[in-house]
């Protein structure tokens, strides 16, 4: 049986042209200090390509189909120190390539398989030195131009093809993002659960207390890291967007914000949820939860098949506009209607990113949020806050397969413009959507979104 990624090289090496050839070199390994280096991880296109995790890795793909791999070889003595090698000899029949070199020899090989080629193509602007790198293997080609060796007179970006056929996410995949967006709702419920067991108890919680919790249900579970950088936020803290799980109090009254998401097999989940670090939401806590989570739901509605990306962002800007007006967060006197706060974004200081982003194997994932083949639609305007002149640009068109984010949020700095019962509210709730032939599915939803499912799961400690 072919192997997916076998598939994907051979959907790819059709769209290199008949003498195109495809360098996909995959990350390197990153110094963390003087001894020790990060944790590595893989590139995701090279992944996606070929499913191999060692580093000192390069695929070269020519436009016929054929493949050739250089990977690490077998060394049994940096083997005791640094653990298993697949090696040349075994990545043929273990990955599905034509042939395998070690990476030692790249510079003396990979000219060749350039040979008698009329485009390289490699992502750009992503892997430092590759460019260089390239133009040097180039040269040893037109070295040989005599001999009757025609050398490449082209170069294309190869992330311009693989950001196409990565942005569509296929079984195979869909089904390991399930998987991840289950591990990390349960890593959530272990941390809402323990904030609330802890000042329960009258013990302290720091932020690092729920930080915890999430890496161990994520490793208890088989998954191989987060995602990112784990966000808990309590109180003030999450008003800052990106703001790290550090040493903070949770107190009893705080909101806790909690951005984490694991990674398994290479794919990215990405969940945020905000609760009453007691288990209990105040007031104007609710009214604000209430108002972000009316917001989801319109943003949900409109994220299916035929929609632009644009939309569900669109959606949560109506309810989130006019929801601040009724709670005063905004002056209507000052501002407007609902559709003057969006026209001059007035919302701004509350809500300051967009609604999703895609998801895949990188929690930003790949691929153009711009349809292409389109137009550009209306007249230049003029940003009301930046003042810089826009030109917009026809938003993509949703399809089955295509995996995004949906997040509203607002964030409530403590100001003298801000009604004191809303200072330093920050709220954001997250949930990972996978477009199907009718909607989308929330793949997330494994933690309660709703605020009286999100108490009764910190009341009831079982």
């Amino acid at each position: 049986m072919t192997s997916v990624y076998a598939q994907r090289r051979a959907r790819l090496a059709a769209q290199l042209g008949a003498q195109g050839v495809a360098i996909i070199p995959t990350a390197p390994v990153r110094s963390r200090n003087r001894d020790t280096d990060f944790l590595y991880r893989h590139d995701s296109y090279f992944y996606y390509l070929t499913g191999f995790t060692e580093p000192q890795a390069c695929l070269v793909l020519r436009g016929d189909g054929s493949s050739t791999l250089f990977c690490q070889p077998k060394d049994l003595e940096r083997e005791i120190w640094d653990g298993f090698r697949l090696g040349p000899e075994a990545a043929v029949a273990a990955l599905g390539v034509d042939q395998a070199y070690s990476s030692n020899d790249i510079d003396t090989r990979l000219p060749r398989l350039l040979d008698n080629t009329d485009c390289v193509w490699f992502p750009f602007a992503t892997h430092t030195g590759l460019a260089a790198q390239v133009e040097t293997w180039l040269a040893q080609v037109r070295a040989r131009v005599r001999l009757g060796v025609q050398c490449p007179t082209q170069q294309g970006d190869l992330c311009a093809l693989l950001d196409e056929m990565r942005l569509v996410k296929d079984v195979h995949e869909q089904d390991i993002m399930r998987r991840a967006a289950q591990i990390s709702a349960g890593a959530h419920i272990r941390a809402m659960q323990r904030s609330a067991r802890m000042l329960r108890a009258g013990e302290e919680v720091r932020e690092y207390h729920l930080d915890a919790e999430l890496l161990h249900e994520f490793r208890q579970h088989g998954s191989q890291y987060p995602a990112y950088g784990s966000i808990v936020a309590a109180g003030a803290n999450a008003c800052v967007l990106h703001y790290q799980a550090d040493k903070a109090l949770v107190r009893s009254g705080d909101l806790v914000l909690i951005d984490a998401g694991c990674e398994l097999d290479g794919y990215a989940s990405d969940i945020t949820r905000t609760f009453p670090a007691n288990g209990k939401f105040s007031g104007p806590q609710r009214a604000v939860y209430d108002l972000v989570l009316a917001s989801q739901e319109a943003a949900v509605a409109v994220t299916r098949p035929g929609k632009r990306f644009s939309d569900p962002h669109d959606a949560t800007l109506a309810v989130l506009a006019q929801g601040l007006l009724d709670l005063g967060i905004l002056d209507v006197n000052r501002v407007g209607s609902a559709q003057d706060v969006i026209a001059t974004r007035a919302y701004f200081p509350y809500y300051m990113h967009r609604t999703g982003h895609w998801l895949g194997m990188d929690v930003h994932d790949c691929g153009s949020y711009v349809e292409a083949g389109e137009p550009d639609v209306g007249q230049a305007r003029r940003d009301p806050l930046s003042g810089e002149v826009v030109t917009q640009r026809p938003s993509r068109i949703l399809r089955a397969g295509m995996c995004t984010t949906i997040e509203p949020g607002l964030y409530l700095r403590a100001s003298a413009d801000l009604p004191e019962a809303f200072h330093n509210i920050g709220i954001r709730i997250e949930d990972d959507a996978i477009v199907t032939d009718s909607g989308c599915e929330l793949i997330s939803r494994g933690v309660p979104v709703k605020p009286d499912e999100i108490e009764a799961l910190m009341r009831d400690l079982a």
